[in-house]
Formats: structure tokens, C-alpha cells, sequence
């Protein structure tokens, strides 16, 4: 049986790692052909690499890196379909009167800024080309259900979802998909900096508490809601906030 993205082509960013990775190997598992970007080449090579998938290492806040990789994905593939906006980055869970300029920016950056650019450099080669795309961002609970100490990554990430929202009524008529994930807190390489504490059971027991299905999230959970939002399956499905969070926003 073909894979539910047998043919398809698609870039994802921060896939070196984490929810990125998970999202890169089951792109890989359902027949798309995959470009992981990533600014850390280690990470990045070495999964493409388990994967047998492409690589580009890229800082999503450039704007020569966004057209570096639809030239790559391009001269490799011949054509683009789907494109998942999953970098991101958080500053440590403090008081917000405490948060510096470098960390404001840095959020704004890596989390807002780099949705700008993708669809500032990519969305014209779909409207160029006449060809229908998927845009999938990976946003957060923080973005629907803020909590304190952590205010700007959340405003980072109610831009994320409105600005997606705003893409897909603008752009839909071109065929063009604009959809968010918004994952509740898992184990990744960030999760310290949500919980303000080292990543252990214990200290994810706060967390865990507020979630009706009693876990955290895994790059299993956000790689499946991302293939079906990436998927044909999902045609017809524009502009959502797709909560993988185990109840936690009801």
C-alpha cells in the first residue's frame, strides 16, 4: 500500500531533533521525501542520515537560509508540496520582569520571525507554480492557555497561530493550506526551560497534573497530527489550531 504522503516533498525545520525529528521519520515512514533543516549540522546530519533523507543546515531567521533551502529542495527534488515550521526556542521560566532584550528577541526571532520569512520566500513559488502547498507550524498550548513566567513565548506563539489563521483565509483560494499543532509539554531538549527546573518525572508532575490523559506529549504524538494535516486526508482542513495536548486545553 502506498504511504499516506507517497510523493510528496517536504521541508522541516529543527529536524534534528526532537518533535522535528519524530515528524521527519514519519514523513519518511508514510513516502515523502524529506529535507531536514537544522542549525546544529551534527544533529541534523546524523538523523537525516538514520533516515536516508536529505539535510541542510539553516538558521531560520535569515532569509538567505529560506532561499538556500528551496533552491535545495528544488535542485534535489524537482518541486515542493509541504512545509513544516517546527524550530523554536523558549527563554527559562522567571519572573517576565526579569527577561532580558537578547531573550525577547531571541523568541520573536526564532518563533515569529522565521514564519515570516518562510512564507515570504515560499509561498510564491507555490503561487508561481500554481501548485498546492501545506504549511504546518508547530505553535503551543502556551498559545491558546498561557501560563505565567513564560509571557513572551507565549505571545510568540498566538502570533504563530494567528498569523497561520490569517494565511489560510488569504491564501486558501490558491490551494495553498495554512494549519497549527499546538502540542502540551513533552521531553525535549527545551522542556527544562518550560518547567524552570531540571526535565525529571517529578519535576513534570505539575504539568502532567493538568493533562485529563496523564502524560506528556511525544514526537509520536505531533508527528501523527502532522502527517494528517500534511496528508490529503486533510483537504479540506485550513486555518485550524490542532491541540495534541491530551485534553489539556478543554
Amino acid at each position: 500500500m502506498p504511504g499516506r504522503l507517497e510523493g510528496k516533498i517536504a521541508i522541516v525545520t529543527g529536524g534534528g531533533s526532537g518533535f522535528g525529528a519524530g515528524i521527519a521519520q514519519k514523513f519518511v515512514s508514510e513516502g515523502a521525501r524529506v529535507l531536514i533543516a537544522d542549525l546544529s549540522e551534527e544533529n541534523g546530519s546524523k538523523i537525516a542520515q538514520s533516515l536516508n533523507c536529505s539535510f541542510a543546515r539553516a538558521d531560520v531567521t535569515k532569509r538567505a537560509d529560506w532561499e538556500a533551502l528551496l533552491q535545495t529542495a528544488l535542485d534535489t527534488f524537482g518541486a515542493l508540496d509541504i512545509v513544516v515550521n517546527n524550530a523554536g526556542s523558549t527563554y527559562h521560566n522567571k519572573p517576565t520582569e526579569t527577561v532580558t532584550d537578547d531573550e525577547f528577541d531571541m523568541v520573536m526571532n526564532v518563533n515569529v520571525k522565521s514564519i515570516y520569512l518562510s512564507s515570504s520566500v515560499l509561498v510564491p513559488y507555490f503561487l508561481k507554480n500554481q501548485r498546492k502547498g501545506s504549511f504546518i507550524q508547530i505553535s503551543s498550548t502556551a498559545a491558546l492557555r498561557p501560563r505565567p513566567g513564560l509571557t513572551w513565548y507565549n505571545a510568540s506563539k498566538g502570533a504563530v497561530s494567528t498569523a497561520t489563521k490569517t494565511m489560510a483565509v488569504e491564501y486558501g483560494p490558491k490551494g495553498i493550506r495554512f494549519n497549527a499543532i499546538c502540542p502540551v509539554v513533552g521531553s525535549t531538549a527545551l522542556t527544562h526551560l518550560f518547567i524552570g527546573k531540571p526535565d525529571t518525572e517529578e519535576n513534570r508532575a505539575g504539568f502532567v497534573s493538568t493533562i485529563p490523559l496523564g502524560r506528556p506529549s511525544t514526537p509520536a504524538d505531533i508527528a501523527n497530527a502532522t502527517c494528517y494535516l500534511a496528508s490529503d486526508e486533510a483537504e479540506f482542513i485550513t486555518g485550524v489550531d490542532l491541540e495534541v495536548d491530551g485534553g489539556r486545553c478543554v
